[in-house]
């Protein structure tokens, strides 16, 4: 993996690190709120469940990897190299296609929740889910990567390692 892109991952990882570091704080401030002052903040609730949406989705646009992901794949695996290489070529095409396809919709919605806030920290709900639109852009481009990878050096049972976004 190039160092820039190491440098990058890492970054994401220290966001998403940040991320779950606020909601435990948060979480824990909830508890003490509510058993030790016996008053409950509502906020503490909104800003966990933001916060977990946004760990979601960040992480997996930016952290994790292909191999990281559950697969089912028999039918991949049966068949030879050949094969194998126009299915990876298919799957990376029609997640690249589906994302860009559902990008704009998707957009329309999240900016149409500019109109409404959250109950009780009072952030526009566009910026509470503008995350999704990032994941949407960040895998289509991720497949994009790998159809590239797929069509010049192909897939792993041709001479190459097994291709991830990250090889070059």
């Amino acid at each position: 993996m190039p160092a820039a892109l190491r440098a990058l991952r890492t970054g994401a990882e220290g966001v998403a690190a940040a991320m779950l570091a606020a909601m435990f704080f948060t979480f824990v401030l909830q508890i003490v709120s509510r058993y030790v002052f016996a008053e409950s903040f509502g906020w503490t609730l909104e800003l966990c469940l933001t916060l977990w949406i946004w760990i979601v989705f960040w992480g997996n646009a930016f952290i994790l990897r292909d191999r990281d992901h559950v697969t089912f794949d028999i039918l991949y695996l049966s068949v030879p190299p050949g094969a194998r290489r126009v299915l990876a070529l298919v799957s990376a095409a029609t997640i690249v296609v589906g994302f860009a396809v559902s990008l704009w919709p998707t957009w329309d919605y999240i900016d149409f929740l500019k109109i409404k806030k959250s109950a009780t920290l009072k952030i526009p709900l566009r910026t509470v889910f503008s995350i999704y639109a990032v994941f949407i852009i960040a895998v289509a481009i991720r497949y994009a990567w790998r159809f590239v990878l797929v069509a010049r050096k192909g897939v792993a049972g041709e001479g190459h390692h097994h291709l991830t976004v990250t090889d070059e």
